[in-house]
This record gives structure tokens, sequence and C-alpha cells, in this order.
């Protein structure tokens, strides 16, 4: 048996959310792992650009309120942590964690550090193809701030393999961050598909934290779940043969039962027979869920097949500027008014032939599936009274026509319509991304323990 703990199931995740999966697994005696999924595609890109402005940045910026209150524990514990915090910086993000170990007298820890998956100059975007997921969304127009593959798990289970008691990598995938150590506890082949399979459904299951203990599946009334406030983040119990067991900390709130894993086991999957990663390309088609016992569901039955031949590659580069504007109207005819606030943009942005594209929406109507030209707005009643917040979001390639367009929404406070306020607003560049398909030759994984050369 081998258990592996979710930490963190995205960047911003609650930061004593490790605490009470780390308490658990040390409790078993048995040593085990905990991972942190901190990376979302955007997160890479913002990660990129502050490593430009600062050399030791770049990497998860709560990377410290994480690990201070499990790092001990985990060490005397022999429980390995593994994470994609390093994001942009991994080097620099082992060095804020050595630097905590010394802080709390742990001495020198075995950091490995996991790279590869940097493409920028070793790749020709024209030569590749677009991901068919982005197939339609516009190309690159502005300049490429970086180019990261989604790695396997091979370099983690390497790095645990050799006794690393952290191991720090930037772009991988998801699922990754749990196949590498159950390969390297169990000693799996790489060959062996179905359980490189049921590794990476471990992985899978894992990556969002949460997600699998309630916390997304809560809908009061409907789906309800108990202590969402001190919501239990996952635990997997595995077996060396690869079946496994979903559960969570005893004490904690949240739930753990057929339904919260089904929506887990779906979640992201594009085809249930074929989801593809680097490591496999994992069936989920025949793969039985029991529940036995309170927060304790049992899951068999995966299958993997050959890894695909390409890995995914998020591209990441500048776009144009976003302008963001708000402002509330509240009280009788209030969605008039608001109305009547859009209309008077419209017309402000057009008379001073502002070049930007817009749209508005009015929260507390339709404004989470209308489309930019507002066509289910047109068709929402009127009301007599109500509590309404109009958003207005402006694009455009130049700062300052942007901050036009938004110092307009401003300006409502006494140009009317009545009884405006609580107006904020901000302009900001923007980055976008986009995902390309390339051959598996040109990337090559690696790990170096911190402190030594790569």
């Amino acid at each position: 048996m081998y258990r592996i703990g979710s930490g963190a199931g995205f960047s911003g995740d609650r930061i004593d959310a490790p605490q009470s999966v780390v308490a658990a697994i040390a409790a078993a005696g048995e040593g085990g792992a905990v991972i942190f999924e901190t990376l979302g595609e955007r997160t890479l890109a913002l990660g990129q650009i502050a490593k430009r402005q600062d050399a030791a940045r770049g990497y998860e910026p709560l990377l410290e309120d994480l690990l201070e209150p499990i790092l001990s524990l985990c060490v005397s514990s022999g429980i390995v942590i593994v994470g994609n915090f390093g994001q942009a910086n991994p080097p620099a993000a082992a060095a804020a964690i050595q630097a905590l170990a010394t802080r709390l007298g742990l001495g020198n820890l075995r950091i490995a550090v996991v790279s590869g998956d940097d493409l920028v100059g070793r790749i020709d975007l024209s030569q590749t193809e677009r991901w068919d997921g982005d197939g339609r969304l516009p190309g690159i127009d502005g300049d490429v701030i970086a180019i990261n593959a989604y790695l396997g798990a091979g370099a983690i289970a390497d790095a645990i393999r050799a006794g690393a008691q952290v191991v720090v990598t930037g772009r991988v995938a998801d699922p990754a961050l749990a196949l590498g150590p159950l390969v390297a506890h169990f000693n799996w082949s790489w060959d062996d598909l179905d359980r490189i399979a049921a590794g990476t459904l471990v992985g899978h299951l894992l990556e969002c934290g949460a997600q699998v203990s309630g916390g997304f599946f809560a809908d009061p009334g409907f789906k309800d779940v108990p202590g969402t406030a001190d919501i239990g983040f996952p635990i997997a119990e595995v077996a060396a043969d690869g079946s496994f067991v979903i559960t969570k900390a005893k004490g904690t709130g949240g739930l753990v039962d057929l339904r919260t894993v089904k929506e887990q086991l779906l979640y992201e999957i594009h085809d249930p027979a074929a989801y593809l990663t680097p490591d496999v390309t994992l069936d989920i088609t025949d793969v039985d869920l029991e529940q036995v016992g309170p927060d304790r569901v049992r899951v068999t039955g995966a299958r993997g097949h050959a890894a695909p031949a390409r890995l995914k590659a998020t591209v990441s580069f500048y776009g144009d500027w976003l302008g963001e504007a708000e402002i509330s109207y509240a009280g009788h005819n209030a969605l008039a008014r608001a109305r009547l606030a859009i209309t008077t943009i419209n017309e402000r942005v057009r008379m001073r032939a502002i070049p930007v594209r817009y749209r508005a929406d009015i929260i507390g109507t339709v404004s989470a599936f209308d489309s930019d030209d507002g066509d289910f707005l047109a068709d929402f009643a009127d009301t007599p009274s109500g509590d309404y917040r109009v958003r207005f979001a402006f694009g455009g390639g130049s700062q300052r026509e942007v901050e036009r367009a938004v110092q307009e929404v401003n300006a409502l406070y006494c140009c009317g319509p009545a009884g405006g306020g609580g107006v904020r607003q901000s302009v900001r560049p923007r980055v976008r991304t986009l995902s390309h398909m390339v051959p598996r030759a040109l990337v090559e994984t690696r790990f170096h323990f911190a402190g030594e050369q790569p």
C-alpha cells in the first residue's frame, strides 16, 4: 500500500489544505507522497513574466506558505513532496525550499529539479500543428513569451529513486505528479501499460484537489456536502496491482462517494477510450467504482495503450490590452438605468472613434452565458427594481486607447444615468496561450539535484 495525497489543485488553492493530508499519511507510518498541482497554462505565462522582471521569482507565489507547516513532518515521515510549483523557474523554487528547510533546522534536503519542458529556441512553430482543441482560436499575433511541453513522469520517478525528498517541476502533465512516485515505489515497468494507466488515473483523480472530495461537486439542496469550510483534500491508497481507494483524512469536511469520483473521472476527458498523456493513452471505459466505506471509493479497471507520438506544448505570447470597468445600479428601475449606461458607452465609443473591441454585461441577468453582442440581454425583459452590476470589457492594441474607453465608464458617475456607484477599473496587458503538438524527439527530460550542475 502506498499513499499519495493532494496538497493543491491550482495556484491559489487553500494554503492549509495539505496539513490534514500529510498528517493522515504520516499517521499510517508507511511514508508516501503529497503532490501539488499549481500550474495552469496562463499561470505558467505569468510565471515567465515574473521571471523576466526578477530572476529569483517565477515560481508559485504561495510556495513557502504551502510548505512551511508540512515540510518537517514530510521529512521525518518519509513523505516525498512532488510539485509543479516550479512554474517558469524550478531552480529558484528549489532554492526557496532549501532556504525554508534551513530556517526550520532541517539541514540540506535532496531537492530534485526537473527540466526539459522549455522549448524556446529549439522549435519552429511554423513547422508544428495546432492542437485541435484550439483550432478555432486566433493565431499567434504577439511576441512569444514561452513554449513549454507537457513532460511525463519519467524524470520524477528517476529523481525519487535517486533519493529525492522533494521534486520540483515546471510544466508536466498533471497526472505525472502522482505517476512518478508510484513508478518509483512499485518499480513498475514503463511497458506495463495497464499499471502505468492506473497510476495516471490516480493522478487524474487527485490533480484538482477538492474537486473529487466534494468541493466543486457541492450544490446545496441537490448535491449536499458537509463542512465545505474545512474540506478534506483527497488521498489515494494504491496497491501494487494498480487498484486504489480514493479517500480523505478523517475528521475533515467534504465527501468522497461514487458521484464525486464519477464527476472527476470524466473531468476534461475528451475521449474515454483514449485520454492522451505523455506516458500512456488512458482507457477508462472499463473502470469500475465501488463504495467500500464512508468516504472510501475503490477504483479498478484502468487500461493503457501506447503513448502518443507527439507531446502537447503551450505557447504563451503577449496579446492585446484588456480594460475592464464596472458600475452598479440598484433600486427602482435599476435594470433600465443599467441598460442606459450600456447605450451611453456604446455611443461615446462611437462618437470618439475609439478603436477598441468591447462587450457589456449586466450581472444579475444573463451575463454568464451571453455573447459579445449581448444577444440574450436584448431579450431580457425590464424590471422595475433590482440590484445590478454592469461590467464593460475593452480590448485593443494600444494601451492608451483602452484607457480612454475605460475612462468613459468612470465618467458615468456624474454624466448619468442616475444612481451609479462603486466604479472599479483596470487596464493591463493580456497574455494569450495556444497549444501546439511537438515531436517527442525535441523534448529532453532530465533532473538534477539543487546545488549540483544540471
